[in-house]
């Protein structure tokens, strides 16, 4: 078996119990030698993943505001955080299966790319289930309420450009999570939330690692390639993303990411 098969199960699982066990599994078969990979694979990739009947998918716009005084606005803010975590376990195996084999990462490193991808894909899969379980506590699940769908649309923008991948998903969505979480943290500590932001901050510390496993590899194929990395992030920004990035920036875990301010302050 090829490790680009279980990502394709990573992928097509609809049901959220589904695709983070199949994330474990992956990562266990090839943390334990089980599995290779393939340079020639010719497995089809799906364009849409596998997901679950709910939520319904809306324009950002009509996503419900969420106001952490009530319970519902607590649900809503941390089905809004499971939604881009469930996301983001598709993105990871994603990335996987397109570009597992890509002649931009060296034969020697390969491996190397392969597990850390695996690692991330395995830990958003984990982090959705510790939210999961958090609105469970509260009464609620994933599916309760409206979610919008501007994650994937990243990923369908750059599902032939590897170097676009890691700049628009790690470097620029990801970041983006190191810069407002730690202000979510407050607001459920404001409420006396200690529970919801203790698992936020597990997130948040365990999300610097995968923008600086982005970033890394970023710079790998900028160096393969010679390309000077400020401009091919602004380059790929604007080819890529719909929006502008703006501040605040959280400049210190950037900083710890490997992100320095002139990657993103463009």
């Amino acid at each position: 078996m090829q490790i680009q098969e279980l990502t394709i199960s990573v992928l097509t699982a609809n049901e959220p119990d589904e695709k983070t066990n199949a994330a474990q599994y992956m990562a266990d078969c090839w943390k334990s030698g089980k599995v290779g990979f393939s340079n020639a694979s010719q497995l089809q990739i799906p364009l849409q993943p596998g997901r679950p009947s709910k939520p319904d998918l809306v324009p950002p716009a009509k996503v419900m505001r969420r106001r952490l005084g009530s319970i519902q606005g607590r649900q809503s803010l941390l089905h809004a955080i499971a939604h881009i975590e469930f996301n983001a376990i598709n993105l990871a195996a994603d990335l996987l299966a397109r570009f597992s084999n890509n002649q931009q990462i060296s034969d020697k490193l390969r491996e190397t790319f392969i597990s850390d991808w695996v690692k991330v894909c395995a830990d958003e899969a984990r982090h959705f289930k510790m939210i999961s379980e958090r609105l469970s506590d509260l009464g609620s699940y994933y599916g309760a309420f409206p979610a919008h769908n501007g994650l994937w649309e990243a990923a369908l923008s750059t599902e032939n450009e590897l170097i676009a991948r890691l700049v628009i998903a790690p470097m620029v969505l990801e970041a983006r999570g190191l810069d407002v979480t730690p202000g979510m943290i407050e607001k459920f500590m404001s409420v006396d939330d200690a529970k919801s932001a203790d698992i936020l901050n597990i997130i948040y510390e365990e999300e610097i690692p995968h923008v600086a496993t982005g970033t890394r590899w970023f710079l790998h194929i900028c160096e393969q390639k010679n390309l000077p990395p400020k401009e091919t992030i602004k380059l790929l920004v604007q080819n890529h993303y719909k929006g502008t990035l703006k501040p605040p920036f959280n400049h210190e875990a950037r900083a710890l990411a490997g992100l320095p301010s002139e990657f993103y302050q463009l």
